[in-house]
């Protein structure tokens, strides 16, 4: 069965994540794994355990992400939702490719601290997950709350050729949060009618259980222009797409995204071309 996958560092990010991800997971019908990277050298010069005992180590982390993520299935409405746990040595990206590339992952999701910008083990990670792993990442920042009644934005350029994985992702989250409407935000320095009308009718035809509002806006800053955007909008959930030639890409760049994120409490789902 297709699963929600969110990285924890045991920090409050991650467990906002991580509560975020079970209620997703009830309406989306999907099972969630708990993973945590250990990494490579941690434990080894440890004022407790050593070389000799890192198996030992390994196991109590093992057990003890086991246990972290156990409470989330403590209430009554999320007690039926499957949820596994990994723990494997290595580095963050490693261990979550190696999973995917092995299980039926459709969402990756991942908590930052949103009042100091990106932190914490898997905070600093945040913006290398987007570029290195291919499937949808959900990234929530500490201050985004999973709401009753989801409102997405997305954001393009219209050039952008979406994944067909990513299209099936974007499409059941419509069905499941029953949207009646979703906001399509163009930011672009100039205007082009032809590429704008292209671009609409592109995605018409690619997200079709929901009425799209197109917004054009006319703004030199990708950036400012989507935030200023989704603050208006009330938007619970940014849509942007990973394309290395699209403006929205280089909200992916290390410093723009601290300022990004410091800026938005909103929750950012990276999709893919």
């Amino acid at each position: 069965m297709k699963q929600i996958l969110v990285a924890t560092d045991f920090s409050p990010s991650a467990a906002n994540a991580m509560e975020y991800a079970m209620a997703l997971a009830k309406l989306l019908k999907l099972q969630v794994c708990a993973i945590h990277a250990i990494h490579p050298t941690e434990g080894i010069n440890n004022s407790t355990y050593n070389a000799i005992f890192i198996e030992d180590y390994y196991n109590n982390k093992r057990q003890a992400l086991k246990t972290w993520a156990a409470q989330y299935t403590a209430s009554d409405d999320l007690k039926n939702i499957k949820v596994t746990t990994i723990c494997d040595v290595g580095f963050l990206k490693n261990v979550i490719t190696k999973h995917i590339k092995s299980n039926d992952v459709e969402l990756l999701a991942m908590g930052i601290t949103g009042a100091t910008g990106i932190a914490g083990i898997v905070g600093s990670n945040a913006s290398m997950m987007v570029t290195k792993v291919k499937v949808p990442t959900l990234i929530i920042p500490l201050e985004s709350k999973f709401p009753s009644n989801p409102a997405i934005t997305l954001a393009t350029d219209h050039d952008t050729r979406l994944s067909a994985e990513d299209v099936a992702a974007l499409n059941e989250m419509v069905k499941a949060f029953q949207l009646k409407q979703m906001q399509v935000l163009y930011v672009d320095g100039t205007t082009d009618a032809k590429r704008i009308e292209t671009g609409e009718n592109k995605l018409k035809k690619l997200i079709k259980h929901t009425q799209l509002r197109f917004n054009n806006l006319n703004d030199s800053s990708a950036s400012n222009g989507i935030l200023t955007f989704v603050e208006k909008t009330e938007t619970d959930i940014l849509c942007l797409v990973k394309h290395h030639h699209n403006v929205i890409y280089r909200l992916f760049n290390r410093s723009t995204v601290n300022q990004v994120m410091n800026r938005s409490v909103k929750a950012i789902l990276v999709l893919h071309e």
